[in-house]
């Protein structure tokens, strides 16, 4: 029963957290960026919501402004990228360093608790009557399916095509005669804005924000990535692309949750996380060096697929 509830909560983190995992997508596999800005505009969705909360703002309204602060992060970091040439690594790195001061001074304090404001999932508790994990699920899942059709549509537009096309081939693009700084901008204003947005519904779910909060969380949004990868395949739609991004975060949060109830110290779940990405990222290489190894023709010294296709040898 405990493994159960743990997996229960762990599903309805992973779907809060898949929309942070949404936001790292789009810098690193359509942008090709390695944006390091989510650690601190994660935390930044979450400290300006709890701050509006407990100011005495609408909850979904705070949720908004969240968004907003998160997509002005992402601004910061595109500007230092595109117009003053810094390497996105280190302007990610700057614009979270100095997002740890902003997020204390939207505080005003480390941490700010939730427990006596109203938020979104105590709103739908009282008036329903169900579960907080399940109200979570719900509300997680409400918010995942708009913002997949979303980013559906918008990249399939012409500004959303001309952002993967930027990622895909810059200088092609730029040969065209559009402004890839501009791509690259909206890029990192909408990714972050959806990592603001996760920060805040996480928030709200867990009913504190706190400075720190933000701390690996590019890690846990490469990690759900490629264990979606894994699982869905590289080549697949845009669309399934996005689900698997989900579905990627779910798994990761019910293997630290099962892992937790075998008695895994807490200390030790950035390790975990490490060797995670680390055996993502290394078993589709080992599997594509398998079929290569199994396709290999000693004769020819080609591929069999190569050796049908008139090109093994002379």
């Amino acid at each position: 029963m405990g493994i159960l509830l743990a997996i229960q909560g762990a599903v309805s983190q992973g779907i809060l957290w898949g929309i942070m995992a949404l936001g790292v997508y789009l810098t690193y596999r359509i942008l090709d960026v390695a944006d390091l800005t989510v650690d601190g505009s994660f935390a930044l969705g979450g400290c300006t919501c709890a701050a509006l909360i407990t100011a005495g703002m609408n909850p979904y309204l705070a949720v908004l402004i969240s968004v907003l602060a998160g997509m002005a992060a992402g601004y910061v970091t595109g500007i230092l990228h595109t117009k003053c040439e810094i390497p996105a690594i280190l302007a990610g790195i700057l614009t979270q360093i100095g997002l740890y001061s902003i997020n204390l001074r939207i505080m005003g304090r480390s941490n700010t608790p939730l427990l006596k404001v109203p938020t979104i999932f105590k709103g739908l508790t009282e008036l329903t009557g169900i579960s907080q994990n399940w109200i979570s699920m719900i509300v997680g899942a409400v918010f995942t399916v708009i913002l997949v059709i979303f980013l559906y549509w918008f990249f399939g537009t012409e500004i959303g095509s001309a952002i993967r096309a930027t990622g895909n081939n810059e200088n092609m693009v730029r040969s065209l005669g559009m402004n890839t700084k501009t791509h690259k901008v909206m890029g990192l204003a909408i990714s972050n804005g959806l990592v603001a947005l996760s920060g805040a519904l996480v928030t709200q779910s867990q009913g504190y924000a706190d400075v720190k909060q933000g701390t690996g969380a590019i890690v846990i949004g490469l990690a759900s990535i490629i264990i979606g990868e894994v699982l869905f395949g590289k080549k697949k739609s845009f669309g399934t692309k996005l689900i698997s991004v989900i579905v990627g975060s779910i798994i990761y949060r019910i293997i630290v949750a099962v892992v937790l109830q075998m008695g895994l110290n807490t200390d030790d779940l950035k390790l975990l996380t490490a060797i995670l990405v680390a055996a993502a990222l290394t078993v589709p290489v080992l599997l594509d060096k398998r079929r290569q190894a199994a396709s290999y023709d000693p004769m020819t010294g080609h591929a069999a697929a190569d050796k049908e296709n008139g090109k093994g040898g002379k």
